[in-house]
């Protein structure tokens, strides 16, 4: 899942890491990226990951992390988003990272079932490649290989072999090249072929598409407090007020913007 708040020191940036293991030496990992960014770094250890909050950019803080501990995943940085990914029953991996008692101004998750890519930590969803930047994707793209070989030959760097990265980046390329979240998703449907339904957030909003089909399901619930999307009902019923929501299923190939 990916959680967006606003607590950290004017222009610092979150750094969501993954450790390999759950003994993991996260006090010398944290000394050596002091160490080497020559900055310090305040420390919040969630189950066996952790964030980390520093001054460090975000044209430098990725690869410096890297280097420190190539072993250590970095699932997403921002100067609002954390980002939490594992694998296991939803409720348990919800309860390992202490899910319950996070607040913030707006959230995404998505339990996955795999048909594209291994299962794995590294495969679950969401995908956040660019600051604040944040994907999940129910569906499969038939020619993700092909935007991956384009992407690839422009630059871009990829860290797993799922199809969902490729709009992750795809998107995040986009929006790099000035588009905002709703031109970059409507790019992302013309461009990509397949079924699927997609949601994106930015750190000042997200949006969902549904391809030309709109085959995979997807319910939204929106009232003057919130707006809350699912792929079924059943998982909005027991919000406060939903019974007076605007409850509705989004039109293929339409984009749907809310402003956090």
């Amino acid at each position: 899942m990916a959680i967006y708040r606003h607590d950290t020191p004017q222009g610092a940036l979150k750094y969501s890491l993954s450790a390999p293991a759950d003994d993991y030496d996260w006090a010398g990992y944290v000394a050596a990226v002091e160490a080497e960014a020559g900055l310090p770094v305040a420390f919040r250890r969630r189950g066996r990951d952790a964030v980390v909050v520093t001054s460090l950019g975000a044209e430098r803080g990725p690869s410096l992390l890297a280097r420190i501990d190539p072993s250590v995943r970095l699932f997403g940085y921002g100067a609002a988003i954390e980002v939490y990914k594992d694998v296991g029953p939803a409720a348990e991996v919800c309860a390992r990272y202490g899910v319950a008692g996070m607040s913030g101004y707006q959230a995404i998750g998505h339990t996955r079932m795999a048909t594209e890519s291994a299962v794995t930590t590294e495969h679950s969803h969401p995908f956040a490649v660019a600051a604040d930047l944040a994907l999940v994707h129910n569906g499969s793209f038939s020619n993700y290989a092909s935007i991956r070989r384009e992407l690839a030959a422009g630059g871009a760097r990829f860290d797993t072999d799922n199809d969902s990265e490729v709009a992750a980046r795809y998107i995040a390329r986009q929006m790099s090249a000035g588009a905002d979240l709703a031109d970059a998703l409507r790019g992302t449907a013309k461009v990509f072929d397949g079924f699927f339904t997609l949601l994106v957030a930015s750190g000042q909003a997200f949006a969902v598409v549904r391809d030309s089909f709109a085959c995979k399901p997807m319910v939204v619930a929106e009232t003057e407090d919130y707006v809350a999307v699912a792929s079924e009902y059943v998982a909005l019923a027991d919000l406060p007020g939903v019974e007076k929501a605007k409850v509705f299923e989004p039109m293929p190939e339409e984009i749907y913007t809310w402003q956090a």
